[in-house]
């Protein structure tokens, strides 16, 4: 086995090794959220939801309307060229 093919191998597994840990550290369970702070955090997501909804409901009928819009030119284009 030559020595880049070891030291590449070695790279690899600390690697690994490393997100195997990182992983584990993230599951501690001693690491308790302030749950006033976790309630709050969830109310400022709900509310960028709604917005974020409803602003996707107003891009649909801008799309819808151009849709229309796109239509009614594809006739008088179609009339225009009989």
């Amino acid at each position: 086995m030559t020595f880049e093919r070891f030291a590449h191998r070695s790279m690899l597994g600390i690697a690994l090794a490393g997100l195997l840990a990182a992983g584990a550290y993230a599951q501690d369970p001693d690491k308790t959220g302030d749950p006033k702070q976790d309630q709050q955090g969830i109310n400022k997501d709900k509310r960028d939801l709604t917005k974020d909804r409803a602003d996707r409901n107003q891009d649909q009928r801008g799309i819808n309307k151009d849709r229309r819009d796109l239509n009614k030119d594809r006739a008088g284009r179609n009339r225009d060229q009989r």
